[in-house]
């Protein structure tokens, strides 16, 4: 949202939870879980994406007023980018490819709400929650930890080895 260049393609090979947002909606607070789980994950290949939309009329006016209070309120630290349409003759590419996949009840089709949430896995697998589905729902959880490495990196796998090895000695 500061103007640099940001392109999808540079998250192609990432494990991502896009989400349609909007600093005056209702459901706004869902930024804190969302900001729960980019810190929670992010060492083990994972990160939101946020998308303003002005889809529903819930969006304030500008970039910089929308990343001071993403910043201010919620300390969200995840890629907020410029805003998209998630529907409609102007809909970004994006959410054409996204709306095709169904959620839980078996319906695909239009973004019914900001804080709609598209769990995207690496292999272009896609898995859909609406919006009242809070980010830590046990079924987005259980998608992104079913999916993720099991451990950030070789040190800390490591280091897990280490410690159930000193407990079986125990």
């Amino acid at each position: 949202m500061d103007g640099s260049p940001n392109s999808l393609a540079e998250h192609r090979d990432d494990f991502v939870l896009v989400v349609n947002v909007a600093s005056r909606c209702g459901l706004a607070p869902q930024y804190a879980t969302l900001e729960v789980m980019h810190e929670k994950y992010k060492d083990r290949g994972f990160t939101v994406l946020g998308f303003t939309s002005n889809q529903f009329l819930q969006e304030l006016s500008t970039n910089e007023a929308v990343a001071q209070f993403c910043s201010t309120t919620y300390g969200v630290t995840f890629p907020v980018l410029d805003r998209v349409m998630a529907n409609g003759r102007r809909e970004h590419p994006l959410y054409t490819e996204l709306k095709r996949t169904k959620d839980r009840e078996g319906k695909a089709g239009r973004v019914t709400w900001n804080f709609e949430k598209f769990v995207v896995l690496p292999g272009g697998e896609v898995h859909r929650f609406r919006p009242r589905a809070l980010p830590d729902d046990p079924a987005i959880v259980d998608v992104i930890e079913s999916h993720l490495p099991r451990y950030p990196s070789l040190h800390d796998e490591r280091a897990h080895a280490r410690s159930c090895r000193s407990e079986l000695r125990g």
